[in-house]
């Protein structure tokens, strides 16, 4: 069995732990992933913001399923390495997958350039103003978005 490189695109053989074009440290790469469609996906906004507003995320599938992440003020970075202020331990995950900005219209998610994309409701985005009750896809993680007054 061959995969591809993630960097150049050369074919690597199973085994291989560095890629003979670009140099590519393979070993404890992301992996690829095939997004899951969620079965009632569907739970609707919780109504207009009001003046004091929480953001929090709950892993609702995949690792770690059932905990609660508080979104703090301003940039948090979102990923697989442990410095990053979201710890997604998988290697489905990038590194630095993705970005998460708590304003005061909201949150915004950014795709980081990772390797399997960002899903919000079963939608490959890029950036995306979130809504209480969006399902947010990292690699094996599934998370639900809620903003709270």
């Amino acid at each position: 069995m061959t995969n591809k490189c993630p960097i150049c695109g050369g074919e690597l053989a199973e085994s291989t732990r560095t890629c003979p074009s670009c140099g590519y440290h393979v070993l404890d790469s992301t992996q690829s992933f095939t997004p899951v469609k969620m079965a009632g996906s569907d739970i609707g906004d919780q109504g207009a913001p009001e003046i004091e507003m929480s953001y929090d995320l709950r892993v609702v599938r995949g690792p770690q399923t059932g905990i609660d992440i508080k979104l703090g003020e301003g940039k948090q970075t979102m990923g697989r390495d442990p410095r990053c202020d979201i710890f997604l331990n998988d290697t489905t995950v990038s590194r630095t997958h993705a970005e998460i900005e708590v304003g005061k219209d909201g949150c915004i998610l950014r795709d980081m350039n990772s390797f399997n994309g960002v899903w919000v409701n079963d939608r490959l985005v890029e950036t995306c103003l979130l809504k209480s009750g969006d399902i947010i896809q990292i690699g094996a993680f599934c998370l639900l978005y809620r903003a709270r007054s």
